[in-house]
């Protein structure tokens, strides 16, 4: 009986832990779904901000995929309206905020998940773009390199 038991709760970890993939669902400008699907379960939470990209990649390097969704809105940090990183984690099966990003330092403008770092391109407010690596740190993500720094506008290179 043991052997069943545990059997069926290797099997249910598997599925809820391994094969999972994160989708949006846009219902309107200021409301979208952040969709997790595991196997056979689905969870979803909400999302009340215009949303502008989702990226997924294991954030924290513990051999699971996290959803990257970039926002745009404000914070109790920061009144201005503008984008910024929430990252949502698989705990259990259910879709979890991991970390709700105020500020990465300049201007969020775009980002990637490449090689297990976030990509960033910011501008600042002397019109220079900023194009850099970060990882996740204890709690947050820190600022890894600066890539490439520009007077000009490269947005259109961004990978």
């Amino acid at each position: 009986m043991n052997r069943y038991v545990w059997m069926l709760a290797a099997w249910w970890v598997c599925m809820v832990c391994n094969a999972q993939t994160y989708a949006l669902e846009r219902v309107n400008d200021s409301l979208t779904y952040l969709t997790l699907t595991t196997g056979r379960y689905t969870d979803r939470v909400a999302i009340h901000k215009p949303v502008f990209r989702l990226e997924t990649g294991d954030v924290d390097g513990d051999g699971r995929e996290e959803a990257i969704v970039g926002i745009i809105g404000r914070t109790r940090h920061d009144p201005r309206y503008l984008k910024r990183l929430h990252i949502y984690k698989n705990v259990g099966g259910r879709v979890r905020p991991m970390w709700m990003g105020s500020q990465l330092g300049g201007i969020l403008e775009d980002f990637r998940f490449i090689n297990g770092q976030i990509h960033t391109l910011q501008s600042t407010t002397d019109g220079r773009y900023v194009e850099m690596t970060h990882r996740w740190r204890k709690f947050g993500l820190g600022a890894d390199s600066i890539l490439n720094t520009q007077h000009v506008h490269f947005k259109h290179e961004f990978p």
